[in-house]
C-alpha cells in the first residue's frame, strides 16, 4: 500500500491541498482558491465542481463573489448559507485589504491615490453612493461618512449635511467621492451644479473642498484635476 499518493490519483476535492503544500497559493486556479473555502461539495458534485458554478455566474470570473447577492449564492446548488456567508465575507476582507494596502498612500493632493484606495469600495455598488472625505489642517484624513445612498442614477447631495459633519470632525479640508453604476465617470450637469455649491458653501465656512472624485469601472474623474472647481488656477 502506498503511503503517498500522486496528485492525479486524488479526488477532486483534494488536489487544491495537495497542489498548494507542494506549490503554494498563487498556483491554485480561480475555482481551487473558492474549493479550498467551500470545501465540501454536494451530491453528485465536488467542491470545485461548486466552485465552478459560482464562476460561471454574472461576471464568469471571482468578481462574482462581490456581484452576486446572498440569495444568489444560496441558489447554487452546493451553497447554503453558511457557505454564502463564507464567500461574502471573503470579499469583503479582500476588499478591506486592498484598501489598507493603498491607505499609506492616500494624500490630499493625489486624486488618484485617493481614487484607488476608494474604487474597489464604490466601483461594485449598484446605487450610487456619497462619500464624505475629511482631513485636518496637516491633510491627515481624519475619517469618512457615507452622506446619501441614492438611486441608480442619482445621488442627493445635502451641504447642510456635509458641512454639519465637517464641523463636528474639526474638518479643514474635504473631498466628496460618489460613484457612477453605468461605470463611466463622466460628471452629470447635476454633479457639476452641486459640486460648485458646495465648493462655495465650503468658502464661505472655511471648510475647504479640494475634490470631487467620481469612481467608474477602474476608472476616476477628478474635478481638481480637470481644473473644474470654481478656485482652480
Amino acid at each position: 500500500m502506498k503511503e503517498h499518493c500522486t496528485i492525479k490519483e486524488l479526488s477532486d476535492s483534494e488536489k487544491p491541498y495537495e497542489k498548494f503544500l507542494r506549490y503554494g497559493a498563487k498556483y491554485l486556479s480561480d475555482a481551487e482558491l473558492l474549493a479550498v473555502i467551500i470545501r465540501t461539495g454536494t451530491s453528485g458534485k465536488k467542491s470545485v465542481e461548486v466552485a465552478q458554478d459560482v464562476l460561471n455566474r454574472r461576471e464568469k470570473n471571482l468578481l462574482n463573489l462581490y456581484r452576486l447577492s446572498f440569495k444568489e449564492l444560496t441558489e447554487i446548488s452546493g451553497i447554503g448559507k453558511v457557505k454564502a456567508i463564507q464567500l461574502k465575507c471573503l470579499a469583503e476582507i479582500t476588499r478591506r485589504m486592498t484598501m489598507a494596502t493603498r491607505l499609506s498612500n492616500v494624500s490630499l493632493n493625489s486624486a488618484s491615490a485617493v481614487a484607488a484606495y476608494y474604487m474597489e469600495a464604490l466601483r461594485h455598488e449598484e446605487r450610487e453612493k456619497l462619500l464624505l472625505c475629511m482631513f485636518d489642517s496637516r491633510c491627515v484624513l481624519l475619517g469618512e461618512e457615507v452622506i446619501s445612498v441614492g438611486t441608480i442614477n442619482a445621488s442627493l447631495i445635502s451641504p447642510r449635511e456635509i458641512f454639519k459633519l465637517a464641523l463636528m470632525n474639526q474638518a479643514v479640508y474635504i473631498i466628496l467621492l460618489h460613484n457612477h453604476p453605468s461605470g463611466d465617470p463622466v460628471p452629470s450637469t447635476m454633479d457639476r451644479q452641486v459640486t460648485h455649491r458646495v465648493e462655495q458653501s465650503g468658502e464661505m465656512l472655511g471648510i475647504h473642498l479640494s475634490d470631487h472624485i467620481i469612481i467608474g469601472d477602474n476608472k476616476y474623474f477628478s474635478f481638481k484635476e480637470e481644473n473644474l472647481l470654481l478656485s482652480a488656477d
